[in-house]
């Protein structure tokens, strides 16, 4: 299946959200709710959705539950965006399980986060990738990589070695190293998206040609408006729209975990209708809470 937004250079759109999955009061997944923001997103904007990542609570959702959303999603938008499935664990045969189903139900891409907690040597780095590339045919794939979660980054020679595997196209970079962002940009075929919203600025300056966002839940329209800024070589507007949302995005990403903070933002702007978290997540404290009350009010997103 291809993605209606697939282009050479962006080859899963410029804007996509890593989104969170709304779950009920009771912790059960609720997948109305979950194609009604799917479809918010694309409404405000959004080029993607990657389903059943970080954000959305992957280590706690169920394969199943993983097969069920990411079939929303795509019933609900997968005609007008992008939709990427979250597939990477810490184990390689759960992992391609997870691909070979999300290849099965349509998905437009996957997203393959190093394993994690195990800090595999680079050659199994390589050798996990391999065995979702063998397992998903032509299905394009995106490299997430984030050692501050996975323990182990994927290193310059893997990523050397990596050219020459033609499904793969993009890596998500959460690595907070803007050169060595600079030099893959500049020797890799691979389309860099900044994967911290914290950097989108400083990674679409030096060639990003996207992001996976958390921020974008609620403020896609700024970070539309700062890419297009950036395209048309007017940085100081881009640092001006930046400026705007950078007390939003310290009060949904630095605050507590992404999710909790995301939904809480939802939830206030009546996107979703509960913040309910799975634990080991807990949801923003009534402290936090008021602090993205007011960054939303700021931003203008907010009466």
């Amino acid at each position: 299946m291809t993605s209606p937004l697939a282009t050479e250079a962006a080859p899963f759109g410029r804007l996509l959200i890593a989104m969170a999955t709304p779950f009920t009061p009771d912790g059960g997944l609720d997948l109305d709710a979950a194609a009604a923001l799917a479809t918010h997103l694309v409404d405000s904007g959004a080029d993607g959705i990657v389903v059943s990542g970080t954000t959305g609570e992957s280590p706690t959702t169920t394969g199943e539950e993983d097969g069920r959303l990411l079939a929303a999603v795509l019933e609900a938008v997968g005609d007008r965006a992008t939709i990427v499935a979250g597939i990477g664990t810490n184990d390689t045969r759960h992992t391609v399980e997870l691909a070979e189903q999300a290849v099965r139900i349509g998905s437009h891409g996957l997203l393959l986060v190093s394993p994690y907690y195990s800090k595999p040597p680079q050659s199994g780095i390589l050798a996990n990738i391999d065995a979702v590339i063998d397992a998903a045919g032509d299905t394009p794939i995106m490299l997430y990589d984030i050692p501050g979660r996975t323990g182990v980054e994927i290193s310059e020679a893997t990523y050397a070695e990596l050219e020459s595997r033609r499904t793969v196209l993009a890596v998500k970079d959460a690595s907070g190293d803007l050169a060595r962002a600079a030099r893959l940009r500049a020797s890799s075929r691979l389309a860099i998206y900044s994967g911290d919203d914290v950097v989108n600025l400083p990674f679409f300056a030096i060639g990003a040609v996207g992001t996976v966002s958390v921020v974008g839940h609620v403020a896609s329209a700024h970070i539309k408006q700062m890419i297009e800024a950036v395209d048309a070589g007017d940085l100081a507007r881009a640092r001006e729209i930046d400026n705007e949302i950078l007390p939003l995005t310290a009060a949904i990403m630095g605050q507590t975990q992404g999710a909790i903070a995301a939904k809480a933002a939802m939830v206030e702007l009546g996107i979703i209708p509960s913040a309910a978290v799975r634990l080991p997540l807990t949801p923003a404290t009534d402290d936090q809470v008021q602090v993205i009350r007011t960054a939303l009010k700021d931003a203008g997103l907010l009466a």
